[in-house]
This record gives structure tokens, sequence and C-alpha cells, in this order.
């Protein structure tokens, strides 16, 4: 067999053996190969076999070029070693060996990599287990609506364990708390219940005005001490309602009216004092409530308004929900046991947590979130309770940076068996239990609002690793930022605060959530007109889209028709599409950076929409496959971020291929048979004149489908496009064209209202005699000419030459004018 030209020249491989330290040599050799072939038919050089035999191995694989040579040599050298022997083949029965194969080097892959409050860093994301993810959020304490600012945390977490779980593909076990025993719940529950008896007893009116009096009396002492402005502002709203209705109701009774007046003006009084008598019936009798019953009922019912507005809002529900109450047992021995671990204390029936055992311990550091807060006492004071901070309380503590465990029960409150009395959980152990208790020692992420991260979620940390004796008890710290409304922060002071159902009255839930994804989940969001403005035209933007396809679809066409052939214009959509697949992956890897993810779709729709127009521009059939690929792979990410909902059916479908009737395949069919027979009247009624049908074929596409939800679209030379739409969107856009078209009527209704008000004072000035224009003007003249040219002011002094000149100017014009309207008299138009 006759040798090719050898991979090696004498000089090359006498430079390569020249270097006699063996890993310098080795990486010679490899940078020597990267720019040459060395598979040149199936024998080898001399050379080749020299350097091969100085290696005492195969080379790491750090050397790619020089691993891919040697096993080449290796694979079919024969062992011949003269400089004069022939090059040989090593050969198994004749067959050739097939050259080595090296996989592409590719590209380096994105990470996930999440906002840890921990670090305040962005970091790889990492679970303990595999792709298994726990994760414990923290719930609402229960005890009022559901307002914006819990929307701004739960749907903004349900988006990110969605991506989590539904793009990345991490196996995600969500564990949430729902807080039905704390402060707020005990104060608010004790005076609903004592309010309600006191209705239900049905005071006399003069009872009813000594009672407000008396209360009034509390609430002014309680609004003197208010140094918060807004708080102050909405107290004295209060205080402002209730004389309203207190002196109307002190003169009915008075001036002895009805007893129906009287009545309405007692109920009025009744229902706006309802804070000032709650207040007070707690203050005089709160501490006879110990009915354990009566602190149950308010969170339960909150608890169940609380998941309605989950649903509505479409968060998915947590796989294990647990609720302080049916927890306590839990609590208690979690609370003993860091009692025994040597971090808590007791005293006067309550327990403690140390801090400063706690931090001084190696092992441990207090307040790894917000350490510069460690001393805020009126964030700690906010953490245990209204009714934890008294004077007896605060003594209580070692420091006053301690918090408590287990809250000993006053009379009035709530409480449970303990080894340390009766008494109720503190406000931070009880997520710390519950979650310990689901999740174990350790969980990959904790979420809950920006704002609970001191004191509640350092000092959970605090208590779970003193419980648990370790200090990784959180691995990733997530938390949502703040809502504002317009700028501003919501509370009932400000007359701002909106709760989810008030939201949903006047915004879908998709929008809602769109207007989320368009911002940062950590960063503050304001919730205003303008943001969902920008929500609302993104979504219709969209789901134009998703029906123009639609449309295209539904062109008859053949099996073999639907793969059309690829042109420029094609290859250049399906790259785009692929570079924005990626950019979006990207996005996502990148903290969950929903708001670039939202422009990029946006930003591949805009190229797809461009794309169609041109087609059709050319009189050309899109290609189907290509846009339904697009318009598919944009819908499953919506369904990812939950802004489209998923069927989540169990088992097998029922009598077909899919779980539910497909709405839109069954009617449409109908619907293109409709359109194409008003299609064809309508052709008829143009060509015959007939408006009365043309004008019942505009009603049939304006006022009867879009009732149900069916938008007939007519364009010129093109057949009638028809979409499936939400009904109320439809509805809606019927009422905003109905306004636009009003107001247009007005502006035309008031330009020619306007422009016959100019054109009549025109004319009624046109009328003026040139004589007797300026006669009327006693306030400036007194004396005329015989012209009636004004010659003398009001103070009978003669008219400057500069006035003059003006007023000689006005009464030319006015001559013209005169002279027109004597025209227009003779012609018949003075009208």
């Amino acid at each position: 067999t006759k040798c090719p030209v050898p991979l090696f020249t004498a000089s090359s491989y006498s430079f390569i053996l020249s270097i006699s330290e063996e890993e310098a040599r080795v990486k010679a050799l490899n940078e020597y190969l990267s720019t040459r072939s060395y598979i040149q038919g199936f024998t080898f050089s001399h050379a080749d076999v020299e350097v091969f035999r100085k290696f005492s191995g195969p080379p790491v694989d750090q050397y790619i070029h020089v691993v891919r040579w040697y096993r080449h040599i290796e694979a079919i050298y024969d062992g011949s070693s003269e400089k004069n022997e022939p090059c040989k083949l090593q050969t198994s029965k004749g067959k050739r060996v097939q050259p080595p194969w090296s996989p592409p080097e590719g590209t380096k892959h994105s990470r996930l990599c999440l906002y840890n409050s921990l670090t305040r860093n962005k970091e790889i994301f990492q679970p303990q287990s595999g792709k298994k993810v726990l994760w414990y959020c923290c719930g609402p304490t229960v005890y009022d609506a559901s307002h914006m600012g819990h929307a701004r945390s739960y749907i903004s977490f349900d988006i990110l364990r969605r991506i989590l779980g539904d793009y990345f593909k991490y196996d995600i076990f969500y564990c949430m708390n729902i807080t039905d025993i704390d402060d707020k719940i005990i104060r608010r529950a004790r005076q609903n219940y004592l309010f309600e008896q006191y209705r239900e007893n049905k005071s006399a009116p003069d009872q009813l005005l000594e009672d407000v009096k008396t209360a009034s009396e509390l609430f002014s002492v309680k609004l003197n001490e208010t140094t918060d402005p807004d708080k102050k502002q909405m107290l004295e709203r209060i205080q402002n309602a209730v004389k309203s209705a207190f002196d109307p109701l002190q003169e009915a009774v008075q001036a002895k009216l009805p007893a129906e007046e009287i009545n309405r003006c007692h109920e009025i009084l009744l229902e706006e004092a309802k804070d000032l008598l709650s207040d007070w019936l707690d203050t005089k009798f709160g501490s006879q409530v110990t009915d354990n019953s009566i602190f149950s009922k308010l969170p339960k019912f909150w608890e169940g308004e609380f998941h309605k507005d989950m649903e509505a809002l479409n968060v998915l529900p947590p796989d294990v929900l647990t609720r302080v109450s049916e927890y306590v047992p839990e609590i208690v021995d979690f609370v003993k046991k860091i009692v025994d671990n040597g971090y808590g204390y007791v005293s006067n029936g309550s327990v403690y947590f140390d801090t400063m055992k706690f931090d001084s311990s190696e092992k441990h550091s207090y307040a790894k979130l917000v350490p510069e807060a460690v001393g805020d006492q009126k964030a700690l004071q906010e953490g245990e309770g209204d009714l934890s901070i008294s004077a007896d309380r605060l003594s209580e503590k070692h420091s006053p940076n301690d918090f408590a465990l287990w809250k000993s029960s006053k009379p009035g409150e709530p409480s449970w068996d303990s080894p340390w009395g009766k008494g109720r959980p503190g406000w931070h152990i009880e997520c710390s239990a519950m979650a310990g208790s689901i999740l174990g020692e350790s969980m990959d992420i904790h979420g809950g609002g920006f704002d609970l991260r001191f004191p509640h979620h350092d000092n959970e940390l605090a208590q779970s690793e003193a419980y648990f004796e370790n200090d990784h008890w959180v691995r990733y710290f997530l938390h949502t930022g703040h809502l504002t409304i317009a700028g501003c922060k919501m509370s009932k002071s400000l007359k701002n605060f909106i709760t989810i159902k008030d939201a949903l009255k006047k915004h879908t839930a998709r929008q809602l959530r769109l207007a989320f994804l368009m911002h940062s989940w950590k960063d503050t969001l304001d919730y205003s007109n303008n943001t969902m403005e920008s929500a609302i035209q993104y979504e219709k933007f969209m789901n134009e889209f998703f029906l123009n396809v639609k449309d295209i679809l539904r062109s008859p066409i053949d099996v073999t028709g639907q793969f059309q052939k690829w042109e420029n214009q094609e290859a250049e959509l399906n790259k785009n599409f692929y570079d924005k697949k990626a950019a979006i992956h990207e996005a996502l890897c990148d903290n969950i950076d929903t708001r670039s993810v939202l422009e990029e779709m946006r930003s591949l729709v805009s190229q797809s929409n461009s794309y169609i127009a041109a087609k059709k521009s050319s009189r050309q059939m899109p290609n189907r496959l290509l846009l339904e690929n697009i318009s598919s792979y944009l819908t499953q990410m919506l369904k990812i971020f939950g802004a489209i909902e998923s069927d989540d059916a169990i088992g097998f479908p029922v009598g077909g291929n899919s779980q539910n009737i497909n709405i839109e395949s069954t009617v449409m069919p109908y619907l293109q048979v409709l359109s194409e027979f008003r299609e064809g009247v309508r052709q008829i009624a143009r060509e015959k004149k007939v408006t009365e049908v043309l004008q019942l074929s505009d009603g049939l596409r304006d006022d009867i489908l879009p009732e149900l939800g069916v938008r007939f679209e007519d364009h010129e030379g093109l057949p009638t496009v028809v979409k499936l739409v939400d009904k109320d969107t439809l509805l809606k856009e019927r009422e905003e064209k109905k306004k636009i078209e009003e107001e247009k009527k007005r502006k035309k209704e008031e330009a020619a209202r306007k422009k016959q008000e100019q054109e009549a004072a025109k004319l009624a000035k046109m009328k003026i005699p040139p004589h007797e224009m300026f006669k009327s003007e006693h306030d400036k003249y007194s004396m005329f000419d015989e012209n009636g040219f004004p010659t003398h002011d009001t103070e009978g002094k003669e008219l400057s030459k500069g006035q003059i000149k003006k007023l000689k100017k006005l009464y030319e014009t006015q001559e013209k004018l005169y002279k027109e309207y004597l025209q227009m008299v003779q012609n018949g138009s003075a009208n």
C-alpha cells in the first residue's frame, strides 16, 4: 500500500521531539494538530510513529486534538518501527476501521439564577436533592378581605412556581400556611361579636346617643395619640362621619319626630359609629369573651373568601395547606425543644426566644436577612402584635430584641394547654413549626412579601435553626416587591385600598397577571390606570395574532398541501423564531425576568405579523405550519405563566381524543357557512342596490354576533375573517366603538353649532350700518360727527390722531361688511 502525504514532515516532528518536558510537548502537539487534518487515508508516516512512541500512555482529555490523533494512530498502528519499512494498516479480517468521531464543542448552557435575599445577589439555583424543590410560602392572616397587596405576592409566587415547575421541570412540593390565630384576629373577632350583640339588643335612641358620646371620648384619645398623618386623617374622617350621623338623630329625638324617621336616623348612626362603638365595647367587655369558637368563626369566613379570590386569579392551590389552629400541639413541642436546646426561656407563663444566646453561638447568626434592623423596636413590636406590647409583657423579656414563642393568654383571648400554662402561639413560631413539620430540617425556597423580611422571617430563621441546630434552614429566600396604587402606598386612610374583588370588577384575572408579568417580581409594582392599560393592550395585541393565525389555519387544504415550500421569508422568520426562543430562555434563567420575556414575545409577534402582511399583499398563502409552531409556542408560554388556563382533567378522555369538546372546532364550521352565506347575500344586495339587506347584514355583524362572542371582520376584496372572541371583550369593544362614534358625532355637531354661531355673529355684525357702529359705545365716546364717527371721549376730550386712525380702520372695515350685507339682501341670501 502506498503511503499518502504524511501528517508530520521531518521538520515538524523534529520540533515536537525537541521539547523534553512531556506536558509542554503535548501542548505544542495539540496546537500544531488544531490547524491540520491528521486523517489522510488509512496510513501514517514514520514521523507519526516517532511522536506516537514518545507517549507513555493516552494523553489527558484536556488536549482534545492530541486525543483524537492518538486514538487514530493507536487503532491502526501494527507496531512496526523500522524506518525503511513501509507503513501498514492494522486490519481485522481485511476490514477497514471507522475513523474516530467526536461531538461538537457546542455552547455554554445558561443556568437558572434567582435573587436570594440571604445574599442580596442573584445565585445559581441548585436544589438540595436533584430536581426536587421543597418550597414554603407565607400565607395570609385571615381577618379581612384580601387586597391587591396580597395579589402582588400570591400572583408573583404563582408565576415563579409555574415557571420552575412547567418550564424548568423542577418537581415542586409547595406548602403554604393560613394564620388563623393572631392578635389582629382576636381583637377583630371580639369587636365583631360584641357589636353584633349590641345591635341585637336594640338599644333605645337615647341610649345609643349616650353610648356614642362615651365611645367618642375614647376615640378622641386614640386620635390624639396617633402620629401617622395618613392614619390620623382616616380617623378624623370617621369622627366627622359619626358627628354627621349623630346630630340628625339627636334633633329627631328632641323634636319627637315620627318613629319611622327616628329609626332611620338610628340605623344610620349605628352603622357610621360601628368602629367607635366596637373599640369602646371591646375595652369594656372584651375580657369577658372566652369562647374559642368566637375566635375561629372570623378567620374561617375570611379564609374561604381568600381561596375564592385565589381561584378567581387562577393561582394554583398549594400541595399542602397548614392552619395554625390545627398545629398547636406541634408548635408546643417545637417551642419545648428550643427551650431544651438552650435558646428559649420561660417568663410569667410565656416563652421567649433568647436572641443574645443564639447570636453568641458560633453555629448561628441572628437576623441573616436584615442585620441592620436589629434593635428596631417599632418593627419588633409590630411583630409581637397589638395585644402583646403592654408594659408588663415587655418587662418579661431578658432583652428588648427577644420575641415571644408562646404567649400566656389573658382574659378575652383564646387559649390552649401547654407545659407553661394556658396560652397561644407567637406569630413567628407558627411558620417554623408548620414548615418544619411538613418540609423537615431544610427547605430549598421560602417565599413571602418584602415587608416580612424583618422581624418575621429573620425570627423564623433563628428559631428554626435553634430547633434543628443547623445554619441552613432556608437555602433561597425570595421576597416579592411592594405594591403601590398610582404611586402611593395602599391604605384605607388614603382611600385607595383596593380588594381583589374590587380589582376583578374592573379587570380580568388575565389582565392583572399580564400587568404583574410586565414587572420584575422582586421590584415595586405600581397598580395604576397606565399599568393596566399596558396590560390590556398587550392582551389585545397577542389575541389578535392568535385569531389571525386561526383564520389562516382554517383555510381548506389537502393533507400534503400543509407542507409548503420555504422561501427566504420563511427561513428568516424561522431563524428569528429560534433566536427569540433562545433569548426568552436566557431571560427566564436571569432571575425569571418575565418583563423581558414578554417583550421578546411581542417582538416575535410583530415579525410574524409583518410576514403575514407581506404574504397577503403578494396574494400568497402564509406558511401554515410555521405560524402554527410559533403561535403554539407562544400559547404554551402563556399557559406556563398562568395567563391561559390549562385543562388539568384526570384520566383518559371520554369519547374521543380530547378531554373536553373544543367549542371552536365544533361551532366554527357553522360560522364559516354563515359567513359565506352572508357574503353572498351582501354581494347580491350591492349589485341590486338593496340597502335594507345591507343594513341587516351589518346589524348581524355589529349587534347580534358580538352577543354570542363572534366577530366578523369584513375586508374589501377578501373573504370575511371569522373569530371567536370573549363575549365581554366584544361587548366592551362595541361600547368603546359606540362612544368613539358618539364623540365624533358630538364634535361634529359642536363644530357645526360653533360655525353657525360664528356665521350668525358675523351676519349680525354685517347688518350694522357704519354710522351706527360706535353710537352704542357710550362708555367710550361722548360726541360723534354727521357720519356717526366718534370725535370726543367720555370726558369730552377730543380724540387723538392715533385713536382716530385706529377707529377709521374699523369704520372702513365695517363699510365693506355692510356693503356685502346689502348685496346679500339684494341676492336674497341674507338669511
